[in-house]
């Protein structure tokens, strides 16, 4: 036999990995270095159904990612393979769209999925969905949080949060400059 590695037979009976196998892996590597990209958590799962559209918080909540997700999955085991994950899809498209055929549906939510990749180019931004900005609006605070912020909005640390007092007098419990009691 030649020395080049072989493909798994199971990609070579479709001339190309499906587009939406292709997501399923990228998905199922994110965040975490080691994985190979067979399997999923739970958590990557949820991920890839928000982010390509599957959950949409109405029809198909998190909640009910979460069920298909235990229920299809291995007993015991905390990932589920692409299989597992197909079979995931088929509980879920008939709930995200409701009065298409099965296959439609499945059709329907597998197009969400092709070519899509995680999101992760700006996750730390501060995020600016309804209502929460300006919740996250520093120049917008009040009071004593406003004063663990400077003018661009980057938080001071630990500054921002103590009254830093000034220590330098000789006695041990020496507690800040014209704090002497008055009583001696």
């Amino acid at each position: 036999s030649s020395s080049a590695p072989s493909l798994p037979t199971s990609f070579l009976h479709s001339n190309k990995m499906s587009e939406v196998e292709k997501a399923f892996r990228k998905f199922a590597i994110y965040g975490d270095t080691s994985a190979s990209g067979n399997d999923m958590t739970g958590k990557n799962f949820s991920k890839m159904c928000k982010e390509c559209g599957v959950m949409d918080g109405k029809a198909v909540t998190s909640t009910d990612i979460d069920i298909v997700f235990n229920k299809v999955k291995a007993k015991g085991a905390r990932t589920i393979t692409f299989a597992e994950f197909q079979q995931a899809m088929k509980e879920l498209c008939s709930k995200r769209f409701k009065g298409k055929s099965p296959e439609e549906a499945l059709q329907a939510v597998y197009g969400l999925i092709e070519g899509k990749e995680p999101g992760s180019a700006g996750t730390t931004k501060a995020t600016k969905v309804g209502g929460v900005e300006r919740l996250t609006d520093t120049s917008k605070y009040t009071g004593s949080h406003k004063e663990r912020f400077d003018e661009s909005g980057k938080g001071k640390g630990l500054a921002g949060r103590q009254d830093l007092t000034d220590n330098s007098g000789y006695v041990g419990a020496y507690k800040g400059a014209g704090t002497y009691d008055q009583t001696h």
